[in-house]
């Protein structure tokens, strides 16, 4: 799971061994680079979105400290400077962590893993938040909540026409071509939807019986002339639902 970043220093030779440094940690992910705050908050406020923020506090025009806060968006920031008298400020603004230049990869590194922890955290509690929100959905309502892109959606179970497994989220799959992706395991969507009208066919796909069209050996044609794989530890509990069709 990587950290999105950027990182704003006026000093060019900072700026240099900060982007030698971000490239040899696998997590982190140079979004921009910046030699002074004006320009940086410019770039946010245009929507860029970003986890991390790497600030020098004492730069001309706009100081580190006054960039934070100023912002209208809260990514996590870990501030670096020269002058160690500004670290009680700056972790008022409730930064990860100050880095007192100069300061070596290793002190860069635990910094920057220290905001992945956290980062990691955070991302833990949304998605168990969001599966407790679809999980309290009755499964004798015609309709679904999924919560992605910052909304919910309210999906009706007559209109998904199959559910995909896409590494830590799943993508519902729709009649009306459209596609929704969400933070959720396969394995709790299967538990939370109607079992009378979905069955899991393969350990990354869910289908809806009511779009099956047909099917072979080896896989199944739904609406829209979908066709997904047939596991083989799911050809027998297929073969019950085939039976009924």
């Amino acid at each position: 799971m990587n950290l999105k970043c950027i990182v704003i220093d006026d000093e060019p030779l900072a700026l240099r061994q900060m982007q030698a440094y971000i490239s040899k940690v696998p997590f982190l992910e140079l979004a921009g680079c910046f030699n002074n705050a004006i320009e940086a908050r410019n770039w946010l406020e245009e929507g860029e979105g970003i986890d991390l923020i790497f600030v020098d506090i004492n730069m001309p025009d706009l100081s580190g400290l006054d960039f934070v806060r100023q912002l209208t968006i809260h990514p996590m920031v870990i501030f670096t400077t020269a002058y160690s008298e500004y670290a009680i400020e700056g972790f008022k603004l409730d930064a990860v962590d100050y880095l007192l230049k100069p300061f070596s990869f290793n002190e860069f590194q635990r910094a920057a893993t220290k905001a992945h922890s956290i980062f990691e955290l955070i991302h833990l509690k949304n998605s168990q938040k969001e599966e407790s929100e679809i999980s309290d959905q009755s499964s004798e309502k015609e309709s679904i909540s999924i919560r992605a892109d910052h909304k919910t959606t309210i999906v009706k179970y007559q209109n998904i026409i199959y559910i995909e497994s896409a590494g830590e989220y799943i993508r519902l799959h729709l009649s009306d071509g459209t596609k929704i992706v969400t933070l959720f395991r396969l394995k709790n969507m299967e538990s939370t939807l109607p079992s009378d009208r979905f069955i899991r066919v393969h350990r990354s796909y869910i289908i809806n019986i009511d779009h099956i069209t047909g099917y072979t050996k080896g896989r199944v044609f739904l609406t829209g002339e979908e066709y997904v794989p047939i596991g083989e530890n799911y050809k027998e509990s297929f073969a019950e639902i085939a039976e009924r069709l």
